[in-house]
């Protein structure tokens, strides 16, 4: 009796080739991968050649590939689940902020009826911290001195009086900030600009919060809600 042998294209090719493509619709794709496996071994064992035909370790290695491509599509599932949750909880978040007021990394300082409100990042403690403000020339119209400040985010209020005893004016002044630890400067240190939350806006990117004299933030920027 003669004997034909068939030739067949390899289950874990033809596995690689139809369910490598990204899950869209959840639990029916995982499903519909499910079938297209089993779809493809039934016919391979079918038409295997008879003189060859696939062995125990072939089999079991074909059904650990189908587990794989499974369970990555669930973990694929459960990741774009946690996603959405994570934007819809962000959303809200930016949303109750609205009103308040933020600190976030920046070098202006707005003063306002003499008064200002800012802020100081510390990547590390420092012995000394020193901060200048500088009008709209670059001129040091004031410096606040602190010692052995702890590591952190630091809200700092400034009372506009002027090292002439005078009163700023109101407007914009810009702050730079030189901390030091063990008689070495420190690079980790930043100054934190004052603004109000006005609106929150919402997109492919997540929510971003309005605050007129800083822009628009995202909620990673917020260093202190006050």
């Amino acid at each position: 009796m003669a004997v034909t042998a068939t030739n067949t294209t390899p289950v874990s090719q033809s596995l690689l080739d139809t369910m490598n493509t990204k899950s869209t619709s959840g639990s029916s794709d995982i499903s519909a991968d499910q079938d297209k496996f089993m779809t493809l071994l039934l016919a391979q064992l079918q038409n295997q050649d008879p003189l060859n035909p696939l062995d125990n370790a072939q089999v079991t290695s074909q059904l650990a590939q189908l587990n794989t491509v499974t369970g990555i599509n669930k973990l694929n599932d459960t990741l774009e689940t946690l996603k959405t949750d994570m934007a819809a909880s962000q959303s809200t978040q930016a949303v109750n902020m609205i009103n308040h007021g933020v600190l976030a990394a920046g070098k202006g300082m707005q003063v306002s009826e003499g008064k200002a409100i800012f802020g100081l990042e510390l990547g590390s403690a420092a012995d000394t911290v020193q901060v200048d403000i500088k009008n709209s020339s670059g001129k040091v119209v004031h410096s606040i001195s602190m010692t052995n400040v702890d590591a952190g985010v630091l809200p700092l209020a400034w009372d506009g009086k002027l090292t002439d005893g005078t009163t700023a004016a109101d407007g914009t002044y810009t702050l730079a900030v030189t901390a030091t630890s063990a008689g070495k400067t420190l690079t980790d240190a930043q100054t934190l600009s004052f603004g109000t939350v006005a609106s929150v806006s919402t997109g492919p990117t997540g929510a971003k919060l309005n605050v007129p004299s800083l822009g628009q933030l995202t909620m990673d920027d917020i260093k202190q809600v006050l």
